[in-house]
C-alpha cells in the first residue's frame, strides 16, 4: 500500500465503482467507496480520506454537495470530480468551489491515475512542509525560558511581536539567563527560518581573529591566509546573524558593522571589492553598553543601530516564581538523557533549590540539577546530591531575614486559609487564590503544607 493516502470513492453506478476502485488497488492505493454522497459523508466522518473520488451527478447529495460538506470537515481534503462529456460547466464550479482537479467520462484510467498521483505528490510536499514547520518550531520554542511570573510573559510577547519584523534587536542580561535562547527563538519565529542562523561570539576569538571570522578573507591578505575564506556574515546571507558579548567589539570592527548594518554590504580582509549581503542582526551583551559609550569604547551611532528593540532578562532570583517549573522541567530532561527514572525532589532538596540566589542563573540552576541527577542512587533527588555552596546560602538567609522571607510567611497563610475555605479541595483553592492549580501544588509542595514528603513529577504536564 502506498503511504501517501487514501481514497474515497463515490458514485451511484456499482459498474463505475468497481472498475475505479479496483484500478487505484492495483497501482497500490488504499480506498474505500461508497455509492452515494449521504453515505460518503458517514463513511468519511468515520474514516477521513485525503482524497475524494466523486462522480458529479448523483441523487440527493450531488458531488459539488459533497465537495462543500467534506470541505467544512476537513479544508485541506482534496477532491477530483467526475462529470460526463459535455458538462464541464459543473466541472468548473466545483473547481472554483475548490476541487483539486476533475476527471470526464466516460473515463481514461492513464489519465486518471495521472491526476492522483499529482495530487498524492502535492500532499505530500504539503505534509513534508507542514511537519518541517512544526519541527523547526517544536526544536527552536523557547526552550529553557520558562515562566509565568510577569516578567517572563512580558519576554515571551515582546520575541512574539519581533519576531516577524526586520528589526534589529539588543538582548540583554546576566550571564547564564538564556540571551542566546531568545535570539534562537526569534530567529526560528522570523521569515528567515529556513535560512541560517549564524553565532558569534565577539569575546571569544582574539580581535586579530575576529575581523576575518566576521567578513572573511581573501588568499594571501596576511600570513597564513592560504585560501579564500567566506565569513560569518556571508554565511548568515538571507539569515540572521547573532553577535553574542556585542559590548566587546573592538571599536575599528564597530565602524565596519555599522557600515553593514547601514549598507548591506562589507569587504573582505585584503579585498576592495563589495559584497552585497541580506541579514539580520541579533546582538546581546550583559555589559553596561551606555557606560561603555560614555568612556568612548562603544560607538554611540552603533548602539542606536543596534538597540532598535531591546529586550531585557531579569536574572533568577527576580522571577522565583519561576524556578519550580525550570527545576521540574531540568529535572526531566536530564533523568530522561541520563536513562533514569526520577520521581522527585525530597522536601528539604526542593526547599534548598527554592532558596538559594543562583548568581550564575538558569544555567547555574540547569548544572546544579544535571549534577544532582547523575549523582544521586535515588529515584528522588535529595539534599544530600546537592553541593554545600547552597547550605551555605541558607545560613546567610538565616542570619539575616529580608523580604522574601516575610513574603513566603505572607503566601503561605493565604493558601493555607483558601485550603480551608475550599475544604481541601485544590482547584476551588486555587480559584480563590487566583493562581492556576499546578502553581498552588508547587507552592504547597514549597511550604510542606502536604504529609507527603515529595512533590512527584507529571510527565504528562509541559
Amino acid at each position: 500500500m502506498r503511504d501517501c493516502f487514501r481514497i474515497l470513492v463515490v458514485d451511484d453506478e456499482a459498474t463505475q465503482r468497481e472498475l475505479v476502485s479496483g484500478y487505484l488497488k492495483k497501482h497500490g492505493y488504499e480506498v474505500m467507496v461508497a455509492p452515494d454522497g449521504e453515505r460518503a459523508l458517514e463513511l468519511f466522518r468515520r474514516e477521513p480520506a485525503e482524497l475524494i473520488l466523486t462522480d458529479q451527478r448523483m441523487p440527493n447529495v450531488s458531488g459539488l454537495d459533497l465537495l462543500k460538506a467534506a470541505r467544512a470537515i476537513n479544508p485541506e481534503i482534496y477532491v477530483i470530480v467526475m462529470t460526463a462529456y459535455g458538462n464541464v460547466g459543473s466541472a468548473v464550479e466545483a473547481m472554483q468551489a475548490g476541487a483539486a482537479d476533475y476527471l470526464t467520462k466516460p473515463l481514461q484510467l492513464e489519465e486518471l491515475l495521472h491526476k492522483v498521483e499529482r495530487v498524492c505528490e502535492r500532499h505530500r510536499l504539503y505534509v513534508e512542509n507542514r511537519e518541517l514547520r512544526e519541527e523547526l518550531q517544536d526544536r527552536h520554542r523557547i526552550e529553557g525560558i520558562i515562566g509565568e511570573s510577569g516578567q517572563m510573559l512580558e519576554v515571551t510577547s515582546l520575541v512574539r511581536r519581533v519576531a516577524p519584523s526586520e528589526a534589529t534587536v539588543l538582548i540583554r542580561g546576566e550571564s547564564g539567563t538564556g540571551k542566546e535562547l531568545i535570539a534562537q527563538a526569534i530567529h526560528y519565529a522570523s521569515p528567515r527560518a529556513a535560512k541560517p542562523l549564524i553565532r558569534v561570539n565577539c569575546a571569544a576569538l582574539p580581535e586579530n581573529l575576529l575581523e576575518s571570522e566576521l567578513f572573511g578573507h581573501e588568499k594571501g591578505s596576511f600570513t597564513g591566509a592560504v585560501a579564500t575564506r567566506k565569513g560569518r556574515f556571508e554565511s548568515a546571507d538571507g539569515g540572521t546573524l547573532f553577535l553574542d558579548e556585542i559590548g566587546d567589539l573592538p571599536l575599528h570592527l564597530q565602524a565596519k558593522l555599522l557600515r553593514v548594518l547601514q549598507e548591506k554590504e562589507f569587504e573582505r580582509v585584503g579585498s576592495s571589492h563589495p559584497l552585497k549581503v541580506d541579514v539580520r542582526v541579533l546582538s546581546a551583551t550583559h555589559r553596561d553598553l551606555e557606560r561603555l559609550m560614555t568612556s568612548g569604547q562603544f560607538r554611540e551611532d552603533l548602539y542606536y543601530r543596534l538597540n532598535v528593540v531591546t529586550i531585557v532578562l531579569p536574572p533568577l532570583r527576580e522571577r522565583r516564581q519561576d524556578l519550580p517549573a525550570l527545576m521540574d522541567y531540568f529535572l526531566r530532561r536530564f533523568a530522561a538523557k541520563n536513562g533514569k527514572t526520577i520521581r522527585g525532589f525530597s522536601h528539604k532538596a526542593r526547599e534548598a533549590l527554592l532558596r538559594y540566589d543562583y548568581p550564575g542563573n538558569v544555567r547555574e540552576l540547569e548544572n546544579l540539577i544535571e549534577r544532582a541527577v547523575v549523582l544521586t542512587r535515588d529515584d528522588v533527588i535529595d539534599r544530600g546530591d546537592l553541593p554545600l555552596t547552597l547550605e551555605e546560602s541558607e545560613i546567610r538567609d538565616d542570619k539575616e531575614p529580608h523580604l522574601l522571607a516575610a513574603v513566603e510567611g505572607l503566601e503561605r497563610r493565604m493558601i493555607k486559609d483558601a485550603l480551608a475555605r475550599a475544604g481541601g479541595i485544590q482547584t476551588r483553592a486555587a480559584e480563590l487564590l487566583g493562581i492556576t492549580e499546578r502553581a498552588l501544588r508547587y507552592k504547597l509542595a514549597k511550604y510542606g503544607l502536604r504529609d507527603d514528603k515529595l512533590e512527584p513529577i507529571n510527565p504528562q504536564e509541559p
